[in-house]
């Protein structure tokens, strides 16, 4: 089995059940299993702490960090205002290049466009292409970005709108090497997904690596103080050695050690299918759209 094969298999068959202990249960590549994570050291912030949100002063540096106290350098390869008509294929590509999409949504490069400032993903009530049919997708199409390079430690802002349907607006950084794959999710949200529509869904991925042989992940549903596919809001993930740190309009609302994420990986955005855990999207609501308005990247000087 080839790699990309294994990797579509694997990713296709993540259905899981979370719990706040951080225990996964699930199957991949047709084996159960069951790993608890050790979450020590995981802090979750209140969400009264965003009655101080941060107020903007520059577009140079990261919102949490406007004074630029630790010496921020604008990364060009994973930054994009998303200006202009067209995708920049020079940083991007309009779908997932190893993976068609979470069954049953087949991830549709036409349903990616770069219009009104903003990069947009749609999702639809459509049926993918024959060949797509006949490997399990039907009756939706949505969309996913990749970036053509990968990183290592860094600070990463986005501005964005979930879409307001139970499809998935995601934000998220993963790569399968031979023997290691990891992820990090920013975030996973489902605007309209009953139960979820104020959960910043926050979740780290450990699925292999030259010791550890079984997924683990650490997850955490940040609960808002509004519906987040209301408006734009600002998400941010500052990735170092020592600590994975989350933010939401420049709050910090969530932190870990470093213990694993120590691989580049490829920047994501994506709108996902989720019938196991967000529950189908309601015809009515389609077509809805993920939209992002920037993505600011940046390394400190000694990244």
């Amino acid at each position: 089995m080839t790699e990309t094969i294994a990797l579509q298999q694997a990713m296709t068959r993540r259905r899981f059940l979370q719990t706040m202990s951080g225990t996964f249960l699930g199957v991949v590549a047709g084996r159960a299993f069951a790993q608890q994570a050790d979450t020590s050291g995981w802090v979750t912030y209140q969400p009264d702490l965003l009655k101080a949100a941060v107020k903007r002063k520059n577009d140079l540096y990261p919102l949490s960090d406007q004074g630029n106290r630790k010496k921020w350098v604008k990364y060009e390869p994973m930054s994009d205002e998303f200006n202009g008509d067209t995708l920049d294929t020079t940083k991007w590509y309009p779908n997932n290049p190893t993976w068609q999409g979470r069954q049953p949504g087949w991830f549709d490069p036409e349903n990616v466009t770069v219009r009104n400032g903003c990069l947009n993903l749609t999702m639809r009530l459509a049926e993918p292409p024959a060949k797509m049919r006949a490997s399990g997708y039907h009756t939706y199409t949505s969309a996913a970005v990749q970036s053509k390079g990968t990183v290592l430690y860094g600070y990463f802002e986005v501005r964005a709108k979930p879409m307001a349907s139970a499809g998935s607006s995601s934000f998220w950084f993963y790569k399968s090497d031979p023997d290691i794959w990891t992820e990090i999710d920013v975030f996973e949200i489902g605007g309209k997904a009953k139960g979820y529509e104020k959960k910043d869904n926050i979740t780290v991925h450990v699925f292999y690596t030259p010791t550890i042989k079984s997924h683990f992940q650490i997850h955490e549903e940040w609960v808002a103080p509004f519906d987040l596919d209301a408006d734009f809001h600002v998400y941010g993930l500052e990735w170092d050695e020592k600590e994975l740190r989350f933010y939401l309009d420049g709050v910090l609302i969530r932190k870990g050690p470093n213990t694993y994420w120590h691989q580049a990986l490829t920047m994501n955005f994506d709108s996902e299918t989720m019938p196991d855990w967000f529950g189908l999207p309601n015809n009515a609501d389609l077509p809805s759209v993920y939209q992002i308005d920037y993505v600011r990247s940046w390394k400190t000087r000694n990244e």
